[in-house]
């Protein structure tokens, strides 16, 4: 009778581990990290160093929720800048500035129209960045700013989960339009300081 006792309670305790396990790996949120672009080919420009800056405050008040997303639009911009621009001419007085002046996202309750119709939240992601080369020798400058946005819109009762996966997709998308765009914007309009480019821009 004891040693039925003891299997009873041996297997209760290793159905209690089992319930335990299970509930603690649903509850594991998923891990989202911020876009990288280290496939891509950087973007040599003939420059002593570049210098990478935000201007960008946080208000960390509705409308602005930045700071709930699961990865940050501003870090994100920062991370670009490593990945994509490469200073590789040293010999040069160049400084290329970097400047990221919005990473943004707001915030809006969309009142529903119709009466069985849900309540909707749209997002508004929005980045701006400046890219500026000085030349100290010439005392001549040039800059290009890109100015990117995505918008997106949910159910008033969007689980958090679900948000976080909406969000994040959100950011991948604003940065694929901000990668090619900058990238076009410096061949475009920085293009005499980028490496082995020897087109000049002429302009109207």
């Amino acid at each position: 009778m004891r040693k039925l006792k003891n299997l009873v309670l041996v297997f209760f305790s290793l159905f209690l581990i089992s319930c335990s396990t299970t509930s603690d790996t649903d509850a594991v949120p998923l891990r989202y990290s911020e876009p990288r672009f280290q496939t891509n080919a950087p973007i040599e420009l003939n420059i002593e160093k570049i210098d990478i800056t935000s201007e960008f405050v946080p208000s960390f008040t509705r409308p602005n929720v930045e700071h709930l997303f699961p990865v940050s639009i501003e870090k994100a911009a920062k991370m670009w800048a490593e990945d994509r621009l490469k200073a590789d001419g040293f010999s040069s007085n160049r400084i290329a500035e970097y400047i990221i002046k919005d990473a943004s996202v707001t915030e809006e309750i969309e009142k529903s129209e119709e009466l069985l119709r849900k309540d909707r939240l749209k997002y508004r992601a929005n980045l701006s960045v400046v890219l500026k080369i000085t030349d100290k020798d010439n005392l001549s400058a040039a800059e290009t700013t890109i100015d990117a946005w995505r918008e997106l819109r949910m159910p008033i009762d969007t689980k958090i989960y679900d948000k976080e996966k909406l969000w994040n997709d959100m950011v991948y998308n604003l940065f694929d339009e901000f990668n090619k765009r900058m990238e076009q914007n410096i061949n475009e309009y920085l293009n005499m300081y980028v490496k082995n480019n020897y087109t000049i821009k002429e302009y109207n």
